[in-house]
């Protein structure tokens, strides 16, 4: 099974779905990658703020760190190659890197999370998370 890693910009959380004002791209990437791992595929994502060594012990993304900065950011890597840089991958580009683009036509549930640091969002702590 190929191996899909999403090396993410500095986030507030695991996907950066929290806050008052949302990024719907990010929502739309985190309902995709959602769908990914339920059809079986190894999807990663890294988080520049929370895992920085990751970044730093990767040559392919440390490269394009230092030649574009955060801007090259988010990068997808499928099996340490780079295939998509500075946005985040479309549901069609990860089923086809994947062999499963007969799967890529299935719809995106409706989510009723109200994401990391929604109202009702709390930590394991109790706290709220954000």
């Amino acid at each position: 099974m190929k191996k899909i890693q999403v090396f993410d910009p500095s986030l507030c959380c695991n996907t950066g779905v929290c806050g008052p004002d949302v990024d719907q791209e990010l929502v739309r990437f985190a309902a995709d990658a959602a769908w990914a791992r339920e059809q079986g595929l190894d999807i990663a994502r890294v988080n520049l703020s929370q895992e920085p060594l990751a970044f730093a012990e990767n040559p392919l993304v440390k490269a394009v760190l230092q030649t574009s900065g955060e801007k090259g950011l988010p990068l997808t890597l499928v099996d340490g190659v780079i295939h998509c840089g500075g946005r985040y991958p479309t549901r069609a580009e990860l089923a086809s890197w994947v062999g499963k683009s007969a799967l890529a036509s299935i719809p995106i549930r409706e989510s009723t999370s109200s994401g990391c640091c929604g109202p009702a969002a709390k930590s394991e702590s109790g706290s709220k998370c954000c």
